[in-house]
Order: structure tokens, then sequence, then C-alpha cells
């Protein structure tokens, strides 16, 4: 009788309690959950990243009810809400129980049933406090269930409370802590697990020996014995929370997509094909190192024309001692890779040509209250060089000579301008700044030759949203007679050889860069459609031993730009597409001379009965910027000295250039590759 009367009294209480605002339906519950781990896809929609975008819980994706354990869905009932199926959102018997033995000071089981529970989880006003709710509370958290019941079905109410119920530490929902409890989907649970986790639902927090004690309990009421049951909660307790499940291929980028402002849809700029290529070959190139001193490196791909980024590797992974610093970003020394900016503001200030000549002998400059004398690689000298053979070579005195008449601020200027962003000023530097003694980051770096690859025209790396429109860094003329330096093969064949790892079966323009005492190797390089950055050392700014440009990173490099077309897909740039044919048969290229080559004639017959057939893609053909003909092949009579041949499409788009040289006799002797 007394339960009856308190009942009618809480029910007329809670009728008359202060309306609460309306519940939202069940679909759009569902529609508002957030896993605090998401997904990222790479541009093609192929699994990428998963990201823990929330600290503050572990939550996985919504799980349907059909889709969770049948073990664990009557365990649930069982433990929290016997009367589950039957009561309209409160159980009046559970509830005047409580509230009696409440008054005389007894403990008991709570009387909140599952649909009160879940109403407390949807509107923060009657979630339960440290020190328990108030009578006030009490009646809007009924007048809520009440309102739920109403409007959902049974079905979804305990969906909805199953995804959003808190358990221990961290882990909301059921679906987050079966993964991280026991290692698996919800409907994967079997009686004992599903024991245990209602037995959370009853005590988050609750000791080992407590959780234990509850789960046997509630499987007795089940028949069900408890063997084991103590292993099972001591393993799942010492568990890691690592990640959740998911390809895990590009950790550092997606820190970076997100705070770009990446959002829905999460399909992002890279290429999962290429960033897995690029990772394998950057631990494959670590571990021919080994015994050198090396452990670290990062590679960074971009796309030429939208700046969009194909590839960031910001660490080698499980082999380094700092895998949690993106290398992409760190700033190091770059050695000689700054050296074609200043190539190029020398060029554009009409200070130099190509051709000018630059002494490379011992030379000694102010520096504050000492002197400066930089020295080459080798330590040799070579007199009178050309710019080309200076630059192409990476001789470090002449590039000093060119840095000394532009003075250090137009060069620290021209810095900025590629967009190196540099820290300390000109006058920080001095001479040196010339020789890349100045931290610049990967991917600051790889960008500025990008820019160098648009013919001077800088624009901002493109992660997530859109970016600045472009500005220009250089003019054209510079950029391009830069890029055709460091596209000639023939030009620094004197240091690097002709089968280095600079060396590649297309058309690339390419500079390495070693830093002061072997601690930092850099290569790169770009053809028509993407730009390829490659950084080689220790994170912990330790020296390598005997690793350079050429040695330590090139390798990398190489290896990408020649797989780039067929990794990544089809590019913006005619070139890339050209490369994309060779699979299907098509002639890969312009044929048969290459890149940097020398074309020797037989001094013994005349000039004139010497012919070379030239072939590759349906085409006009250029020599020197003259027509030569059109269509897959054409002849033409070599002529001493250096040349050109372009091939463009209809479109007047170009497909392929090769620069190379003829010559009167036999080729010149490969020279022993060097460092740079």
């Amino acid at each position: 009788m007394i339960g009856r009367r308190l009942a009618s009294a809480l029910l007329i209480a809670a009728a008359t309690a202060a309306q609460a605002q309306a519940l939202p339906a069940f679909g759009e519950v569902r529609a508002a959950h957030r896993p605090s781990d998401i997904l990222l896809l790479d541009r093609h929609g192929e699994p990428l990243q998963t990201v823990r975008t929330d600290a503050t819980v572990r939550r996985l994706a919504w799980v349907g009810l059909q889709d969770l354990s049948p073990a664990l869905r009557e365990a649930i009932v069982l433990s929290e809400d016997r009367q589950f199926w039957q009561h309209g959102g409160v159980d009046w018997p559970a509830l005047a129980a409580s509230a009696w033995a409440n008054a005389w000071n007894q403990r008991t089981r709570g009387a909140s049933t599952v649909t009160m529970q879940l109403a407390g989880l949807l509107d923060t006003r009657v979630a339960r406090p440290a020190d328990g709710r108030s009578v006030a509370q009490k009646l809007q958290q009924i007048a809520l269930a009440r309102q739920l019941e109403a409007r959902w079905q049974k079905t979804q109410i305990l969906e909805a409370y199953l995804n959003q119920v808190p358990l221990r530490g961290e882990l909301v929902g059921v679906p987050a802590a079966s993964r991280f409890l026991f290692g698996k989907h919800p409907s994967g649970l079997d009686r004992q697990e599903a024991a245990v986790i209602a037995a959370l639902v009853r005590g988050p927090n609750a000791g080992e020996t407590a959780v234990v004690r509850r789960a046997c309990e509630l499987l007795v009421a089940q028949q069900q014995g408890c063997p084991g049951l103590a292993t099972l909660v001591a393993q799942a307790f010492a568990r890691r929370h690592g990640p959740a499940d998911g390809p895990m291929l590009a950790p550092h980028f997606a820190r970076q997509w997100l705070a770009a402002g990446g959002a829905a849809p999460l399909r992002t700029t890279l290429d999962a094909r290429l960033q897995r290529l690029a990772v394998a070959t950057l631990r494959q190139q670590l571990s021919e190192l080994r015994g050198r001193e090396v452990e670290d490196g990062a590679v960074l791909v971009l796309d030429n024309r939208s700046g969009e980024v194909l590839a960031w590797v910001g660490s080698s992974g499980p082999g380094s001692d700092a895998g949690a610093v993106d290398a992409v970003l760190a700033r190091r020394q770059p050695g000689s890779a700054v050296k074609p900016f200043v190539y190029a503001q020398a060029l554009q200030q009409r200070l130099i040509t190509p051709q000018s000549l630059l002494h490379d002998a011992p030379l000694q400059l102010a520096a504050g209250a000492g002197a400066y004398q930089p020295q080459n690689f080798d330590h040799g000298w070579r007199g009178w060089v050309s710019v080309r053979e200076a630059l192409a070579q990476s001789l470090n005195v002449p590039a000093v000579r060119v840095g000394a008449m532009l003075g250090p601020d137009a060069v620290f200027a021209a810095f900025d301008r590629a967009g190196l962003r540099l820290r300390q000023s000109a006058g920080h530097h001095g001479h040196a700044l010339a020789l890349g003694t100045a931290e610049v980051s990967l991917l600051d770096l790889t960008n500025a030759y990008r820019t160098l690859a648009r013919q001077g025209q800088w624009s901002p790396v493109r992660l997530a949203a859109a970016v600045d429109a472009p500005r220009r860094a250089f003019d054209a003329g510079a950029a391009m007679a830069v890029t055709a330096v460091l596209a000639d093969r023939s030009a620094r064949a004197a240091t690097f050889g002709f089968d280095s790892p600079l060396v590649t079966r297309r058309w690339a323009a390419v500079k390495t860069g070693t830093s002061k005492d072997m601690r930092d190797t850099w290569c790169i390089g770009f053809d028509g459609a993407y730009t390829v950055g490659v950084w080689i050392g220790n994170a912990s700014g330790a020296p390598m031993h005997g690793v350079t440009g050429v040695t330590g990173a090139a390798p990398v490099w190489r290896r990408l730009i020649e797989a780039l077309p067929a990794a990544a897909g089809a590019g913006d740039a005619a070139p890339a597409a050209a490369a994309l044919r060779a699979g299907s048969g098509e002639p890969f290229g312009i044929g048969p001379v290459t890149e940097g080559g020398v074309l020797a004639l037989d001094p013994d017959i005349p000039l004139a009965a010497q012919r070379l057939r030239l072939q590759g893609p349906e085409g006009r053909w250029l020599m020197d910027g003259v027509a030569l003909g059109q269509g897959r092949a054409v002849w033409w009579s070599p002529v001493p000295g250096r040349h050109v041949v372009e091939l463009r499409g209809a479109d007047h788009r170009l497909i392929d250039r090769v620069a190379f040289e003829v010559r009167v006799g036999p080729p010149p002797r490969r020279a022993t590759p060097g460092s740079g």
C-alpha cells in the first residue's frame, strides 16, 4: 500500500515538475554520435590513417543493437533493469523500495531504469553528479524517461544506452569497452565478457575484486559458472588503450591535416599506394645504411600544379628513437641544397649568366672580427669554371662568391621569397648563408623546389583547405635557367659521375645537400608533375659516418621520382602522363638520347652522312626550338654542341624534354661519384 501511494505521489510530482526541454529523436542522437577516433581516407577513398580527435574519452563508431552480442544484451538487462521490457520508463516498485531504504539510511541497489539512465546521458541537467541527484533532478529525470518511452522504441532505448553508457576510465559505450578491454567487436562478446561489462556499468572504477564478484553473481543468476573469470578481468584491466583498429600509414600528416582544418568528408590529398612506397623505400635505405650511425629519415611528395601533398613520411617508424617527431617539419641545416636559390637571385639581377666564369680558388671574406674561408667538399680547387658547372657540381667557393656579389641581405630575401622562413637574420649568418647554414624544414625546402618547377611561381603547400593565391618568387627566366642546370647530367658528371642516384630514366632536375659534420643529408628534385624531397640523418642531431646527400637521401629520391606516375596516378603535367603510357606498351619518352647524355660522332664519317632517328609518342618535334617534324619518329642530322629536343602534343603541352650534347670522337670517361 505504501509503495503504491509513494508511486502515485512521485508520478504527480513528475507531471507537475518544471517542463523539461523535449529530448531529441533517436535518429538525431545516432546522427550526432561522434567517435573519438576517425578514419582518414586517401585521395581515392582508400583507408589511410586512424586518428584520435577527442583526448577526453575513447568512443568508437555506433553499433546497432542487432550487432551487439545477445549475451551482452541479456546481462545488461538482468543487471541494470530486470523489468526493462515491461515498464513505461520507471520501475515504480523498485523506486519506492529504494526511497524507503534511503529514508532509513539503508544501502540498496539504485532504482534508475535503463531509460532513466539514458535520460541522464542525453540531458546534462539531470546527469548524475558526484554527490547524487537532488529530488528536483530526480523528478525531472523521471519526466524525461517517460518522454523517451513515449517517443522511442524499446530497442532504440537499449541501443542508444549501450553506445553511450560510461564504462571504465575513459571508455564510453560498449563498442569501446569491447575493443579496448577484450580486443574484439561487441558482436563477439561471450557470457563472461558480457558479465564483466555489465559489472563495470554498475561500478566503472571498481577494483578487480569487486568486478569479479559482481560479474560472478550475474553469471550464477544466469546459471553459469565463473572459472577463469579472475584471470579474464586481470588481463582486461592490464590491456593498454592503444589506437583503435585501422590503418596507421600517415600519423604525422594526419595531425597536420586536422590542424589545417581537415573535416568531413575525411578524404585527404595523400595517395595511399605512394605513401606505402615512400615508407618502404625509406626503411629499406636506412637498413642498407645500418652501421653508419643513421636511424632517421623523412619524405615529402608534392603535386607541382596544385601543391597537394601526395606523400608525407615524418619518421622512419619503429627503428627510430624519435618516432613521434615529425622530421618533415623539423628544422635542420640544408647545406648545398639552398644553392639553386642563390644562383636564381644572381641570374635574376643579371649579375651572372649560366655561361659566366667563376673563380674556384682560395677565398677569404671579412666576417666580423675574423675572416671566413670557405672550402669545397673535397678541399680541392678547379680554377675558372662556368656558373653551370659550379652549380651542377655543387662547388662551395663559387657559390660563396655569388652570394658575396649579392650580399647577405639579398640572399636572405631570396630565401624568404622561396618560402624558407629563416629564423635568424642575414647578419647572423653572413656569407655562410649561401652554403646553407640557416635551418629550414623539409616541407619548406621541397616547396621551394616546387617553385622552380613552376618557373619561379610560389604557392603554399595544400593540406586540407584552400590556400592563398600564388605569388612570384623569381622571374621565369632565372628559374628555368637554374632548372636546366639541375637537370644537366653532363655538367654534374665531373663530381657525381654518369651513374649516380641522381640519374633517372626521364627528365628530372635535382640537387643534394650535406650539412656540416654530415649531420643531415638531403635530396630534392622534380619532374614535370611532381616534386620529391628526402631527408636522412638523426633526429638527435648526431653525425653520421660517411653518409652524404648522394649516398644517403638520393637513392630514396630516385626510387620515388621514377615510380611516381604508376604510384600516384595521372598527374597534371604532360611528362607524367607520357610516363603513364609506358605501361601500355607505348614509348616511354624521347629516345634514344638521354638527359645529360653525350652523343659521340664518328670522326671518320662525314657529318652529313650521320643521322639520328628520334622516336617517342605521337607529337610535334622541336630541336633547339626549331621544328623537326611530326609523328612518332623523326630523323635529325647531329651538329656538335649542346642541344635540347622537345616533344609536344597536339595541344602544345610538353610531353618530354631532353638536354644532351653532341661531340666528335669517343664519349668522356666516367668520373668517380662524389658528394654534395
